[in-house]
């Protein structure tokens, strides 16, 4: 293997390692992404249980109770709305993410197989000595 064929090889075993770094961190941010979409989506489901059980309750002493009951459960409403379109977002979110990652991995793959190739075709090429002639000298007598 010359001297450039192992610049080349080296060359692409570095790129592999920056592309598995880069997949390993897009992995993170998508692991993150998802877990803030689970927590949401937790949120939304507790709060809504939280409002309908609010808003069928029949146990208010006077009109006071009931508009304050009404109000908790109005706010509670709120919340659950707000919480669904963060939960949407956060959804698109985790979806990009989740492409990113899939095409971090096909990179990092790309590289791999150029790599798994060249090596490949070096391994095969016929090995040269640095000081060997090129071509041969002398004659057939000789």
């Amino acid at each position: 293997m010359t001297a450039a064929d192992q610049r080349r090889v080296t060359r692409l075993r570095r790129l592999e390692r920056v592309r598995a770094i880069a997949k390993r961190q897009l992995a993170g941010e998508t692991a993150q992404a998802e877990d803030a979409l689970a927590q949401l989506r937790t949120l939304t489901s507790r709060t809504q249980d939280l409002a309908a059980e609010y808003a069928t309750r029949s146990d208010a002493f006077d009109g006071f109770d009931l508009a304050q009951t009404g109000r908790f459960a109005a706010g509670l409403c709120n919340i659950v709305n707000s919480a669904g379109i963060e939960a949407n977002a956060a959804q698109r979110l985790a979806d990009r993410k989740l492409v990113e990652l899939a095409a971090a991995e096909r990179r990092r793959a790309a590289v791999e197989d150029r790599l798994t190739a060249t090596e490949r075709l070096l391994g095969k090429r016929p090995a040269q000595a640095s000081g060997a002639p090129r071509r041969k000298i002398g004659t057939d007598l000789e």
